[in-house]
């Protein structure tokens, strides 16, 4: 792994993905966004992780985009066109990699959460943050609307709650995020390491294969119409049914026994 990005894997399964440049607040510099790219790719077919941590080093969890990185680009004959294509793209790649992880994704926020800092919380499938935590998508302040992140953080919250956040630019603390529905909780700092550790130990003990049939499916009908949804869940039902997790399950769950999980 990349000095900016760390790695560590428990004997739980859980894998800790740690942000670790915090002299640019932990900026989504084109080598972080490679860097997690890979980290992801790695962690949705790796059997060993089960779940992931996302947190990070420093003041920081993401202040966003490297705006430095993007500035400098603009000596370029197009103006910078061809480089900021290229990072959007990596950007968005990278929040749907997530979504599209088969593994479980939780963010451990502590410090500030801006911009495409912001999105990325918002792209996992669970957030934790310390009460001292602060998010914003601050576009609207430098003349750049935050498109981007607009799109993963209207996919959490209510229309009027993102708008304002976007309109705005305003820091909201982590206790009105979750009032909003940005993240899950928010706990104070001291205890955040062990509220995050505990829920992912709670979902690293289910059964891979019912977490990663659930995620998916989640995400998928959530673009539905209720009719196509109910259809598409349905068929899920049916296969998830007959794999050999869930006769495993539904059998200890009859005989009052701890199921044994083969992930399959």
């Amino acid at each position: 792994m990349s000095d900016i990005l760390l790695r560590d894997l428990d004997d739980d399964g859980i894998l800790r993905l740690t942000l670790n440049d915090a002299a640019r607040r932990n900026a989504l510099s084109e080598a972080m966004l490679d860097a997690l790219a890979d980290a992801i790719a790695g962690a949705g077919t790796d059997k060993a992780v089960r779940v992931v941590i996302l947190d990070a080093n420093g003041p920081a969890f993401s202040a966003g985009h490297d705006l430095k990185e993007l500035t400098a680009a603009r000596e370029s004959a197009d103006r910078g066109r061809a480089v900021f294509e290229r990072i959007m793209r990596k950007c968005s790649d990278v929040m749907q990699a997530i979504v599209a992880c088969p593994k479980p994704v939780i963010a451990q926020v502590t410090g500030v959460a801006t911009a495409a800092g912001c999105q990325l919380v918002a792209s996992c499938d669970l957030a934790l943050a310390a009460e001292t935590a602060r998010f914003s998508t601050p576009g609207v302040h430098i003349g750049l609307f935050c498109s981007t992140p607009m799109v993963a953080l209207s996919r959490n919250v209510a229309n009027k709650h993102a708008m304002e956040m976007l309109l705005t630019g305003d820091m909201i603390p982590a206790p009105r995020a979750a009032e909003i529905g940005l993240i899950n909780h928010s706990v104070p700092e001291g205890e955040l390491a062990e509220a995050t550790s505990e829920i992912a130990r709670k979902i690293a003990s289910k059964s891979a294969m019912t977490l990663a049939t659930g995620k998916a499916a989640f995400y998928a009908q959530s673009e539905m119409s209720l009719s196509d949804a109910y259809d598409y869940a349905a068929k899920v039902m049916v296969e998830n049914m007959l794999a050999r997790d869930a006769e495993e399950g539904i059998g200890a769950f009859i005989e009052k026994r701890r199921p044994t999980w083969q992930d399959a």
